[in-house]
């Protein structure tokens, strides 16, 4: 089981009551102030709690031993995941991300120290040349915690998203092995 402790956070696999608290926080919690920030643009149609395991249990491994997402727990408590998928494995495109549904851990670095922790596992537990990150320039807060784990802006798509009346530009970024491999883990802060 993998498993990576950093000072503030704890990445591991998920167990099945971590996919109900997963579940929660996307569903059930009644703010969803993540969903403002991560990708509000897109709609997300509810899912039964099994459609949601099922999707979880489908689309679990981007190597073989290498899980497609890991959940953040913070303080004995699952508040979020990391996760990549794959944009064409053919050419090794794998984009990455983070999302921490509950807002109590914003702002304190929790969410630099588990991307970073993420993108170490990932370029360590693979042979990939790069990693990237899709959002918007909404998203300041992933914006910098991007820049401050090594990824440069590679492109920006302007007006290219829409949200609550107003265009915002899709913001790509990205870290290449060779820039990962100059700092090894030591985020920018």
């Amino acid at each position: 089981m993998v498993e990576i402790e950093g000072e503030k956070t704890l990445l591991r696999e998920a167990t099945a009551e971590d996919v109900d608290v997963i579940y929660y926080w996307k569903f059930e919690e009644e703010e969803q102030a993540s969903r403002d920030w991560n990708g509000p643009y897109i709609p997300e149609p509810q899912a039964t709690i099994e459609e949601f395991y099922d999707s979880w249990e489908h689309h679990y491994y981007i190597y073989e031993d290498v899980p497609s997402s890991l959940v953040i727990e913070i303080e004995g408590q699952v508040v979020g995941t990391v996760g990549a998928y794959w944009v064409d494995p053919n050419t090794d495109w794998l984009e990455t991300g983070i999302v921490i549904y509950d807002k109590n851990y914003w702002n304190g670095g929790y969410g630099t120290e588990a991307y970073q922790l993420w993108i170490d596992y990932l370029f360590e537990a693979t042979d990939l040349h790069r990693l990237g990150m899709s959002t918007w320039s909404g998203n300041d807060r992933m914006i910098r915690v991007g820049e401050k784990v090594g990824m440069k802006e590679e492109a920006r798509v302007r007006e290219a998203r829409q949200v609550d009346g107003d265009y915002f530009d899709a913001v790509k970024m990205g870290i290449m092995r060779s820039e990962w491999e100059k700092t090894k883990g030591k985020s920018a802060t």
